[in-house]
């Protein structure tokens, strides 16, 4: 698998994020279409992995600036990872952490001194790895338990 990221730029990218998060929430999950479209996606930076076949398998975001404030508690220097997803067939390939991590640069890159997710609770283990700490208590969201997860850049 080639495993390329890249920032979605434009709206045949964006076309390409949506194929995979509705494969993966909607489809997979059976999480409501409405519950999966949001607003953020238009100021969000969207991230890409393309397997060796150049087609996409796996998507992620960032939230920042004002509606990062307005998201994680109006904590300065705060970001949101939200929307990783990876295709069944591109799972156990290491490319969820490859992508978890091209957000953190990103978001560094603007500034960010702070990661904040709200992880699925049966994928608390794998951001766990990554150095994120589960904080609050689980929540449900679109009916799939959560819990938020932080983790200084």
């Amino acid at each position: 698998m080639d495993g390329t990221i890249r920032v979605a730029r434009g709206e045949a990218d964006l076309a390409l994020v949506h194929g995979v998060r509705r494969d993966v929430f909607i489809v997979e999950q059976g999480i409501a279409e409405e519950e999966e479209w949001d607003d953020l996606d238009a100021t969000a930076e969207h991230l890409l992995a393309f397997g060796a076949d150049g087609e996409p398998v796996g998507t992620a975001r960032l939230i920042f600036g004002e509606q990062a404030l307005g998201l994680t508690g109006g904590i300065e220097g705060r970001v949101l990872l939200g929307r990783l997803a990876v295709l069944r067939a591109a799972r156990g390939t290491g490319l969820g952490a490859r992508l978890v991590r091209a957000v953190e640069a990103a978001g560094v890159a603007r500034g960010a001194r702070e990661m904040e997710l709200h992880a699925q609770v049966h994928a608390l283990g794998f951001y766990e790895r990554l150095g994120y700490a589960a904080e609050g208590p689980v929540y449900e969201d679109a009916g799939i338990p959560h819990r938020t997860m932080t983790r200084v850049l």
